[in-house]
């Protein structure tokens, strides 16, 4: 089974950049659906963008579409997300998902592997 490991999160200004990245060991991670959710103080976790199994086609929740992408490296075995133009309301805990299915699954509740999650914090 795969194992992902979240990275890059911080403390930035609103309008600032950041870019995640979701490393992946025990198997290839271009064999699942891989999804970025975010959950903030007292929210449900929420869908923010995906990539499907094999080719590659991506999704973005609307509030991120155009400021966000998501991205795979086969070589690296590594998802990233890069995100630009932050808001002070995107502060969350942001949480890496796979799952063996052939498309992008926006429910949290239908990806069966998660990472530790990665806090980002942005600053008015």
């Amino acid at each position: 089974q795969v194992q992902l490991v979240e990275s890059g999160g911080g403390l930035v200004q609103a309008g600032g950049s950041l870019r995640l990245s979701c490393s992946a060991s025990g198997r290839t991670i271009s064999g699942y659906a891989v999804a970025w959710f975010r959950q903030g103080p007292g929210k449900e976790r929420e869908f923010v963008a995906g990539i499907s199994r094999n080719t590659g086609l991506t999704h973005y929740t609307d509030s991120v579409e155009g400021r966000f992408t998501i991205s795979r490296d086969n070589a690296e075995n590594t998802v990233y997300l890069q995100m630009n133009s932050l808001r002070p309301e995107e502060s969350a805990v942001y949480y890496c998902a796979a799952d063996t299915s052939y498309f992008t699954n926006y429910n949290w509740r239908d990806y069966g592997y998660w990472g530790q999650g990665t806090q980002v914090t942005v600053s008015s």
